[in-house]
């Protein structure tokens, strides 16, 4: 039985995979907790080493920076689509285990 193990920095990977986008358009859906959850369309402007800042498109024409942890997008409490598509960027949802093996 060959038990598959998971990428071990998926943080940075991540990162990486923004630092890329930097310039593009995106959804942010971020669960803020107690049933809040906030959907925004903006551009990635900066990749940190710890997070992310997007300026999102305020009322009136204003527009205003979020800035992310990189560990929310991990974990779900953050994600992000494509701006265009709507497509989800990363999806690190848990999967069950096959049990082909019983």
């Amino acid at each position: 039985m060959e038990i598959e193990m998971p990428p071990i920095n998926r943080v940075d990977d991540i990162r990486d995979r923004l630092v890329g986008l930097q310039g593009e358009r995106l959804k942010v859906r971020a669960n803020l907790g107690r049933s809040r959850i906030v959907e925004r369309q903006g551009t990635l402007v900066q990749a940190h080493p710890a997070l992310f800042v997007v300026e999102v498109d305020e009322r009136r024409g204003r527009k205003a920076r979020q800035s992310y942890q990189y560990v929310d997008v991990l974990t779900g409490q953050v994600e992000l689509f494509d701006g265009e598509t709507g497509e989800l960027l990363f999806d690190f949802g848990t999967q069950a285990p096959d049990e082909e093996d019983e």
